[in-house]
């Protein structure tokens, strides 16, 4: 896992551009040369509209021709360090983590494990805290992840 965090700082800015190719409520499928990935953007968030916040989003990725598919949330906020990260797949509930160098971004130990959530799943809520404490409960949809997940894995 740490190497996926190792080449994903090299592509962490192409990919933060590529927010663009995501819709809302819809997992869109991306291949490049080197990687591929299925994401989507929030249909529904509670922050108050009067706070600023950047784009916020869920993306499973892989390498082309390697077997290990990661998990990444980017949140349009810095994560307080330490603080929880949860992702709710209907009743079950999932821990993420964020790092010193990458603190928009969370990611999980247990990618399998959330993927397979996911398939099964209808609804997925990411609740995080930034940096200044505001507390942010962002829900997703996973209708039409299962398909776009599978793509992923035959496509790459």
């Amino acid at each position: 896992m740490k190497i996926f965090l190792i080449i994903f700082s090299i592509i962490y800015l192409s990919l933060s551009f590529s927010a663009f190719s995501l819709e809302k409520g819809k997992w869109s499928f991306v291949k490049t040369d080197e990687y591929c990935y299925v994401g989507s953007l929030a249909i529904e968030t509670d922050l108050p509209p009067e706070k600023i916040r950047g784009d916020y989003y869920i993306l499973v990725y892989k390498n082309i021709g390697d077997t290990e598919t990661v998990i990444q949330i980017e949140a349009g906020y810095d994560y307080k360090l330490g603080s929880k990260i949860n992702v709710q797949i209907d009743k079950g509930d999932y821990q993420f983590y964020t790092t010193e160098d990458l603190q928009g971004a969370a990611w999980t130990e247990e990618d399998k494990k959330v993927i397979y959530a996911m398939k099964k799943g209808l609804k997925l809520k990411v609740t995080g805290q930034s940096t200044r404490g505001t507390i942010t409960n962002d829900i997703y949809t996973l209708k039409g992840f299962t398909a776009s997940v599978n793509k992923l894995e035959a496509d790459c």
